[in-house]
């Protein structure tokens, strides 16, 4: 009996002196349910909007600001004219704009009808079902305001108009999140437990005294999961396109350029985690929790970022699948070009050769 509670006690000694394992076996319980928790909401916080303000009367102003004084909407920009209303969809600026007709409150008054119109961003079909149900709750509650104490009924009438998805098909929001998923997977996991797998055998040491120079090990070790990827990318859009009818809006070179280099990113990712993982299992383990929740929870995929804690807004501008996304929505639904994604491309291009860097230091330590 002394010798098995000899034993037991020696694996408890073992497991609190391995990091790793007390990691796993208490902070990845933490982590996610702090993530799951803060990130899985189905409502909205922040969420920027833009008014077109035809009338600029007092009971106009009235709604605006209890609109925009509320915690679900921020006013972002005031615009002049419908003519700027698909400028500020296309640069991402707002997920809503919200028109008041002309005469607002004298048709109010005198007719007893008034009509706003609710344009939002269907790229996210969902965000924008929550939010014409949560501007028309506000609508309705300032209707039973003023008509608090009167016998006349007055009507506020929303009139809802979606834009790059009006039939809301899901599929818009999945086929970009998938196609994310899919990429980070084949280049990120495969790469870090393909290069683990060498160390943990013994056989990278070997590829690294031959003639062939570490780099040129490391990049013919990624170059096959880049031609994967690439195979993998084209099958998706084809279905997408074929299949579930996904439109393809914008450049098709422009949207297999944006697909290279967030390959490429995944790829350097892969070959990061590798060079801190000495097994498959850790390096399985990294990628499952430093990349596939993530980009599923704070990616934007299917969580409206601003509605989370700021916190995790902060963390989703340094997961490069958030700025890949953005890419894919717009060029596919929104139609939009390089003129109005540099700043995301530029972002993913830093992110790139960050990483790269990163990877040819960590390996020229670890392995020469």
């Amino acid at each position: 009996m002394k010798r098995f509670i000899g034993f037991i006690k020696k694996e408890f000694y073992h497991i609190f002196r391995d990091k790793r394992t007390l990691f796993i076996l208490f902070g990845m319980p933490i982590v996610q349910i702090m993530l799951f928790g803060f990130a899985i909401t189905n409502e909205i916080n922040n969420v920027d909007i833009a008014i077109l303000d035809k009338s600029k009367d007092v009971t106009t102003k009235e709604i605006v600001n209890k609109i925009s004084s509320s915690k679900y909407f921020s006013l972002k920009q005031v615009i002049k004219n419908e003519a700027e209303i698909e400028a500020v969809f296309k640069k991402g600026d707002v997920k809503a704009v919200l028109v008041f007709e002309k005469d607002f409150s004298k048709n109010l008054t005198k007719e007893n009808n008034a009509t706003v119109q609710i344009i939002t961003d269907a790229t996210d079909p969902n965000t924008a079902n929550t939010i014409t149900n949560f501007i028309n709750s506000i609508l309705q509650n300032y209707r039973q305001e003023i008509n608090k104490g009167t016998h006349i009924d007055y009507q506020i009438v929303p009139k809802t108009r979606m834009v790059y998805n009006q039939e809301l098909k899901s599929v818009f929001m999945f086929v970009p999140g998938v196609m994310t998923i899919i990429l980070m997977l084949v280049s990120a996991m495969m790469t870090s437990i393909s290069i683990t797998k060498e160390k943990e055998l013994g056989t990278m040491e070997i590829l690294l005294v031959s003639p062939l120079k570490p780099f040129q090990v490391i990049i013919g070790k990624v170059v096959p999961y880049i031609f994967l990827s690439v195979i993998n990318a084209v099958i998706i859009i084809v279905l997408s396109i074929f299949i579930f009818k996904m439109p393809i809006e914008g450049s098709l070179f422009l949207l297999g350029f944006e697909s290279v280099l967030f390959i490429i990113n995944a790829l350097s990712l892969g070959i990061l985690i590798s060079t801190i993982s000495e097994t498959q299992q850790t390096a399985m383990m990294l990628s499952l929790m430093g990349l596939l929740l993530p980009v599923i929870l704070l990616s934007g995929f299917i969580f409206p970022i601003n509605s989370m804690p700021k916190i995790l807004q902060i963390i989703s501008n340094v997961i490069p699948a958030t700025w890949y996304i953005i890419i894919l929505k717009g060029i596919m639904l929104k139609g939009i070009g390089l003129a109005i994604l540099w700043k995301e491309t530029l972002i993913l291009l830093g992110m790139t050769i960050f990483f790269i860097l990163l990877s040819i230091k960590k390996y020229k330590i670890r392995l020469e």
